[in-house]
């Protein structure tokens, strides 16, 4: 039989032995605490992460969509200007490399006629350029401040072409989603086989009378992988006169 001594010594190995597996199994529930604080801390701060890249993504294409977009917060708000079918009409181009002079159809083509006379009266064509130059197809010109993704705001839809494009036309560009005739305020010179070809989707609404040389020169310009002349080619001044 165990003597006093020995009973008590068992009784303190026990004890003890009991302290440190309840030690260890507080130990275990505090680091268990810690990781799960530490996994909703990161969540947390994830969240504000994503919170905030989502946030600057979000006013980042807001602002893209208000300045380049396609869709851009509109210079002016224009629609036509009621022009008389009895008078003849010459807009005046005056550009760096020299003076176009082009007579707008108001008999057959009043909305698209009326619509570039209101932009040239209004001044959104001073200070604009071409940023669009093919050669055997078009020049391209006419986008607010010479932004070629820039909008004017409320376009209107011109008389289509009853036949091919001459040489020389003058008609509304407007992007592949628009309906035909769609003018905002771009506009192109046919200047060779590939701008006849065209089909007849772009509201026609006038034709080079004088200048054509003027034209020709700008086709000549360079251009980068964009057809964006890579020299000065301005729409300084547009202006129309009435006879």
């Amino acid at each position: 039989m165990p003597s006093a001594d020995k009973r008590a010594r068992k009784k303190e190995n026990a004890r003890a032995a009991r302290e440190q597996r309840e030690a260890a199994v507080k130990r275990r529930k505090r680091n268990r605490s810690v990781i799960t604080f530490g996994i909703v801390a990161v969540v947390f701060v994830g969240l504000i992460v994503v919170l905030s890249v989502g946030g600057g993504k979000k006013k980042k294409a807001t602002t893209t969509t208000t300045t380049t977009a396609k869709v851009t917060t509109p210079t002016t708000i224009v629609t036509t200007e009621k022009l008389d079918p009895a008078k003849t009409y010459v807009a005046t181009i005056s550009t760096n490399l020299g003076t176009i002079k082009i007579q707008l159809d108001a008999k057959t083509a009043p909305i698209g006629a009326g619509r570039f006379a209101a932009l040239a009266d209004h001044g959104d064509y001073n200070g604009s350029r071409w940023h669009r130059v093919i050669k055997g197809f078009v020049i391209q010109g006419g986008a607010p401040h010479g932004d070629p993704t820039a909008t004017v705001g409320h376009a209107v839809v011109g008389e289509l072409p009853k036949g091919k494009y001459a040489l020389g036309d003058v008609a509304a560009a407007k992007t592949q989603t628009d309906p035909n005739g769609t003018f905002d305020s771009q506009f192109f010179i046919v200047t060779g086989a590939q701008g006849e070809a065209l089909p007849a989707q772009y509201a026609d609404f006038g034709k080079v009378v004088s200048g054509m040389d003027v034209v020709r020169r700008i086709e000549a310009l360079p251009v980068d992988a964009n057809d964006d002349p890579t020299s000065k080619a301005t729409i300084d001044k547009v202006t129309i006169a009435a006879t």
